[in-house]
């Protein structure tokens, strides 16, 4: 059962959220007032504020909280599953598939002729990497056995993501690749929230789930498979809802790392040990960094159009580097 401070960690979240959500509404380059634009947005009543309020910072502001709520829920749970704290959502691989899906439409000029094509050229990624992983860890393979299948998986993806990338016929296919790649929630309409949301809801509720048959795992393989938790169903459902969640992530926004690396780790002594804790509030604290980033990309450089995955890169590769070093200190 969730303690008090699991609940006011909770809590806490989900106000900043709500408040970061408002902002998210309120900050771009059109000056539209508080009062103005949260009522165009409701009513419709002033045609240019309900245009710019609905049709672009509206869907920009729900992908960035379901991105970030998948993201953190996936690197909770992948943490937890493998008892590794530096496991991390693009680890499966599932991440670099979905991207080299959406780099192959950009290739063959798919995505400019079909507008679902890329979202869906990088699901369809996303679910192959699933599939492919399941069937190198095989039935009975166990965390280690999932880690090399991941690492094999992701390097697969990200030879033939940089082939593509290196034979693109012209330098706009090679550059609309790589700003693709880096990661943005600009330019999203209400079109990508309506195709990534129920990946990510039914991912993240997977993976929620989850949550007791991982506080079992704490103890040991053997300790859970006496307590009655089935492995390879728990080891399915993470990998199916890190599948979902992140493919789904991916196929609108390019990639975004180390969110769900950073967040977990960031809740880990607010929440508590036990994965059932930290997996909601993984997803809320995904959710309120990756709405704070966005917020930070379009205050930081605005004329510059600064992506987020780069954003984040910046934000999360120090702290991976802190992370080692604590480790290392720790063995020393």
């Amino acid at each position: 059962m969730t303690g008090p401070p699991a609940r006011s960690t909770l809590a806490g979240l989900a106000l900043l959220l709500v408040a970061l959500l408002l902002a998210s509404l309120l900050v771009g380059p059109a000056p539209i007032t508080a009062g103005r634009g949260l009522l165009a947005l409701v009513t419709g009543a002033d045609p240019t504020a309900a245009l710019v309020m609905r049709e672009i910072r509206l869907p920009r502001a729900l992908l960035a909280l379901l991105i970030g709520a998948g993201l953190g829920a996936s690197g909770a749970a992948l943490q937890g599953y493998l008892r590794n704290p530096l496991a991390e959502p693009g680890l499966l691989g599932i991440s670099g598939a979905a991207a080299l899906g959406a780099t192959i439409t950009l290739y063959t000029g798919l995505s400019a002729a079909i507008p679902l094509a890329l979202p869906g050229a990088a699901l369809a990624g996303a679910a192959l990497a699933t599939l492919l992983v399941q069937a190198l860890a095989g039935a009975g393979g166990g965390s280690i056995t999932l880690i090399l299948a991941g690492v094999a998986v992701s390097s697969l993806a990200g030879a033939l993501t940089s082939l593509v990338l290196n034979l693109s016929p012209n330098p706009f296919a090679a550059s609309e690749i790589v700003y693709w790649l880096l990661g943005s929630l600009a330019d999203r309409s209400m079109l990508h929230v309506y195709v990534a949301a129920p990946f990510i809801l039914v991912g993240v509720a997977l993976l929620l789930a989850v949550g007791r048959d991982l506080d079992a795992l704490t103890l040991g393989e053997d300790a859970a498979a006496s307590l009655g938790v089935t492995l390879g169903r728990t080891r399915t459902l993470v990998v199916l809802g890190s599948a979902f969640a992140v493919g789904a992530g991916v196929a609108v926004a390019g990639a975004i790392g180390f969110v769900g690396l950073v967040v977990p780790h960031l809740l880990r002594p607010l929440t508590g040990a036990l994965p059932s804790r930290l997996l909601p509030a993984s997803a809320l604290g995904g959710a309120v960094l990756l709405l704070a980033a966005d917020i930070a990309v379009r205050l930081l450089a605005p004329e510059r159009d600064l992506k987020l995955g780069v954003l984040t890169a910046l934000v999360g590769a120090p702290f991976f580097l802190w992370l080692v070093w604590r480790g290392r200190r720790r063995l020393a």
